[in-house]
């Protein structure tokens, strides 16, 4: 009887460490708008949770979720705070009007590549100068695009005055309020969805960087390119403050280890690769293409981009954000270190 019991016991035990360690493993589910054979969803998101996995022993494991299957593009944001995602990644300006200071990033002259961008956002947070705006979830880490240049179909835009007329597509109110001011009809919509309203001549052309016309596939559509550097797109990456709690403290320090500068900076060097592989791509295809160097010196270029950044702060002091200008002055000042760095 004894030596049944023993066995009982020992089988029992087996059995609680079994489920301990079938407990211990925990899969987070992350939501973005990117498509899944994209470079942003490859090499940095992808990139991310292979290593959080690896690092954890497998005790975590990421679940993708692109394209917006899990959460809209602008409902991913909140879909990381109330818990429908454990983790989104998504563009700010895609929830309109949430992440105000956030999209100063966003104002021209900030940053001339993703790499310099995503150092200036992150160094902004860690700053404390946008605590406020993320209180309801916890960042891993922020990033960018590189400028954003427009892109049309069949117009050749040399000046302001060739956007005329023409619709153009905005990522967001930000970028739509410069496209406004150079003379163009902004036309907001997600990423994904641009594609099928240029097939079907919804919009003359769009702005983007060269890494969006590669992921989403532009370049089969668009056959002018003006570099002109007017915005620069902003991303955070953040998970559900719960989500966070409920992990094992071994786990957290695994997800602490992959947050911050260090996965912005890794993130920054992606886009830029990406946007020298998208424009490459438009120059094989024998596209036209006008680069317009400091457009905020530019005779043509510089009125319409300066009265868009003044139009921005004043609005957001209008708003009651009275440190508007000091988070402008930040950021200028973090895109110069940034550049040193």
């Amino acid at each position: 009887m004894k030596t049944k019991f023993a066995c009982c016991v020992l089988a029992a035990s087996i059995a609680a460490v079994g489920m301990a360690s079938a407990q211990a493993a925990t899969t987070l589910r992350m939501a973005h708008f990117w498509p899944g054979a994209s470079g942003v969803n490859e090499d940095i998101l992808q990139a991310w949770a292979d290593t959080v996995a690896q690092e954890s022993g497998g005790d975590l494991n990421v679940q993708m979720f692109p394209s917006g299957t899990l959460a809209k593009p602008d409902s991913i944001y909140e879909a990381a705070a109330n818990g429908i995602a454990d983790i989104g990644a998504t563009a700010q300006g895609y929830t309109a009007g949430r992440f105000p200071l956030s999209q100063i990033v966003e104002l021209p002259g900030i940053a001339t590549t993703a790499t310099q961008g995503a150092c200036v956002l992150q160094t902004l947070y860690e700053e404390g100068h946008l605590d406020s705006e993320y209180e309801d979830t916890r960042p891993l880490f922020m990033f960018t695009t590189g400028p954003g240049g427009i892109h049309t179909i069949d117009t050749d835009v040399q000046t302001p005055a060739d956007l005329a007329g023409l619709r153009i597509r905005r990522p967001t109110a930000v970028a739509g309020e410069m496209l406004e001011n150079m003379g163009a009809t902004p036309v907001g919509m997600p990423a994904p969805d641009i594609y099928t309203a240029m097939q079907r001549g919804v919009i003359d052309g769009l702005s983007f960087p060269w890494e969006g016309l590669k992921g989403f596939r532009i370049n089969e559509l668009v056959q002018y390119h003006t570099e002109v550097p007017f915005y620069t797109l902003i991303f955070v990456a953040t998970m559900n403050q719960r989500a966070y709690e409920n992990l094992a403290p071994e786990q957290q320090a695994v997800i602490d280890n992959n947050s911050g500068m260090k996965w912005a900076e890794k993130a920054g060097e992606v886009f830029d690769r990406l946007d020298v592989e998208g424009k490459q791509e438009a120059v094989d295809a024998g596209h036209t293409i006008r680069e317009i160097e400091n457009p905020l010196q530019h005779p043509d270029w510089q009125a319409p981009l300066e009265t868009g950044i003044e139009n921005y702060l004043t609005e957001l002091e209008a708003r009651g954000l009275s440190q508007a200008r000091d988070v402008y002055a930040a950021a200028q000042a973090a895109s110069e270190s940034c550049s040193a760095q």
